[in-house]
């Protein structure tokens, strides 16, 4: 049963890659205040699901609290040379440096999806509830992400068809990874033990680094605040769902 629960979990991340279609039915400027929300809110789930679910999980279940948190530094470091070697852009306006470009930023996702799945894997494996906890954290990461990809497709001379059957199939890799994470879980001793505490490490890079200096860069002080006030509502949804485990 929580293997189909992964599964299922996996298949809604990867159809999240779709999303992309809307951000045509609507204008920039509107555009732009959805997203500054997203990337707030996003921010707040990912800084709650690696504090308040994962790490906690860890660590009732670690005997060595120093190693659990040398995963979590090794996590953080990873998706850092990642993203600066592969050229990991997550994007939330649609607009980006342009390095190699369309076909780099669709393996690097492609990455980055097979890396979430691992962790939708293991998760659920662990307990059907931190599955859900985290596909929700990633889900939350991934609606702003997805706009912006399917942005970078389309100003790369890719036409809308395209640039949603490559960003979906690019996003399909999350499956691919959840089976694995799985399967490794359940026949490797303490494989849990050690890549939740790697997820927790990725979740709080991509917030503190991505999705947080996106805050900052809002010159807007009701915008800033409000957005501010979603990343608090992304930690809070997080506690409650804690409460709610509890």
């Amino acid at each position: 049963m929580a293997f189909l629960w992964a599964i299922i979990a996996s298949i809604v991340v990867s159809l999240i890659s779709l999303i992309g279609i809307f951000s045509l039915l609507l204008n920039e400027k509107l555009l732009n205040k959805i997203l500054i929300l997203l990337v707030g809110f996003g921010a707040g789930g990912l800084i709650g699901g690696a504090f308040l679910h994962l790490l906690p999980e860890t660590l009732e279940n670690s005997k060595n609290f120093t190693s659990s948190f040398m995963y979590v530094i090794f996590g953080f470091i990873l998706f850092f040379i990642l993203e600066k070697y592969l050229f990991w852009r997550h994007c939330h306006k649609g607009k980006c440096e342009i390095h190699a470009f369309t076909y780099l930023n669709l393996i690097g996702d492609g990455v980055h999806n097979f890396g979430d799945g691992l962790i939708i894997g293991v998760s659920f494996f662990t307990d059907i509830r931190i599955g859900i906890v985290s596909t929700l954290a990633i889900i939350m990461h991934e609606i702003p992400q997805e706009l912006g990809d399917f942005g970078i497709l389309i100003y790369g001379g890719f036409s809308k068809f395209r640039a949603l059957f490559y960003n979906y199939i690019s996003a399909t890799a999350a499956i691919v990874g959840t089976v694995i994470g799985y399967v490794f879980a359940s026949h490797i001793n303490n494989f849990s033990t050690l890549l939740l505490p790697f997820a927790a490490g990725g979740f709080i890079y991509i917030a503190s680094c991505d999705l947080i200096p996106e805050l900052h860069r809002q010159p807007d002080i009701k915008k800033s605040t409000v957005s501010m006030l979603f990343f608090i509502l992304g930690i809070f949804l997080m506690w409650w769902l804690k409460a709610l485990h509890h």
